[in-house]
């Protein structure tokens, strides 16, 4: 399953046989203090070094997510697309709860985006559904659905199962929808690793979508994130991940080793790159 996102020059295809996608995070004011000040201001210009540093550390999408208080995203999500496609060459995700922003954005993308998101609530697949057949996006969608974020594997699929039903009934292809399958942190709900990697192997076989997840969920409130990020980017990517929402810089070293031990990476060629810049650049630290 081939999943196809575009710029006017780019194409970034997400897929279970090729390498793992990482969607830059970090233009996202959630918990991010300075940022959402700057943006409530209609100060983009840490929204434009976002864009450049996630790109050199290894993001081939960009999450584009400008909602916080204060801020009018209608307006500024598409000036948010903008800046950010005259300065890096990579699809962009548009983020936003408010349909109209996303209306707004879609409205301005060059190219062909992926939007997060649509989840199995009625109203919200209503409301953007139809943006998404209307403008040719790809679409994240979320397994939850009006009773909140399921904690069984099989509810999980259950929603995915609605999900693709409802995009069907709308003309949208199951190539275009990636679903996140949805996590709780592992310190307020032991099982959640468990269900979750159950659900993301029974979706790719039952399916074959291709999924995501923010990459550092499961460790929130745990001490030494990065060492149970790093060890569960790899089950995650095993268990049929092909796109994760994350800060490149943190992970990149864990997705190119999960890549290469699983076959994607002829001749450890994209590893030993980066274990080369790596090196460089503690060198040149000393």
């Amino acid at each position: 399953m081939d999943t196809k996102v575009t710029t006017p020059t780019k194409e970034v295809i997400i897929s279970y046989d090729r390498q793992t996608t990482i969607i830059g995070e970090r233009i996202n004011p959630t918990g991010k203090k300075k940022l959402a000040e700057a943006l409530k201001a209609g100060d983009l210009s840490l929204v434009k070094k976002e864009a450049l540093e996630q790109v050199a550390a290894g993001a081939t999408i960009l999450d584009c997510n400008v909602n916080a208080p204060g801020v009018n995203d209608v307006k500024l999500l598409p000036e948010a697309i903008k800046i950010i496609q005259d300065t890096v060459d990579v699809p962009l995700c548009i983020d936003s709860p408010n349909s109209d922003a996303l209306e707004a954005g879609l409205k301005v993308y060059k190219g062909k985006p992926l939007v997060n998101s649509i989840s199995g609530e009625k109203a919200k697949l209503e409301r953007v559904l139809p943006l998404i057949k209307e403008y040719g996006a790809a679409v994240i969608g979320l397994a939850q659905d009006d009773n909140g974020i399921p904690k069984s594997t099989e509810r999980r699929v259950e929603i995915t199962y609605k999900i693709v039903e409802a995009c069907s009934k709308m003309g949208i292809p199951k190539e275009d929808i990636i679903i996140d399958v949805m996590t709780y942190a592992i310190g307020a709900e032991p099982k959640a690793a468990k269900d979750v990697l159950a659900a993301l192997r029974q979706i790719r076989t039952e399916i074959g979508l291709n999924m995501t997840m923010g990459a550092s969920n499961i460790s929130f409130g745990m001490p030494d994130r990065a060492i149970l990020n790093n060890a569960w980017i790899a089950m995650v990517i095993d268990a049929g991940g092909t796109a994760l929402i994350a800060d490149a810089a943190k992970v990149l070293p864990a997705v190119l080793s999960a890549d290469l031990v699983l076959g994607r990476d002829r001749f450890a060629r994209r590893f030993l790159e980066d274990h080369r810049k790596r090196a460089a650049a503690a060198e040149a630290q000393k």
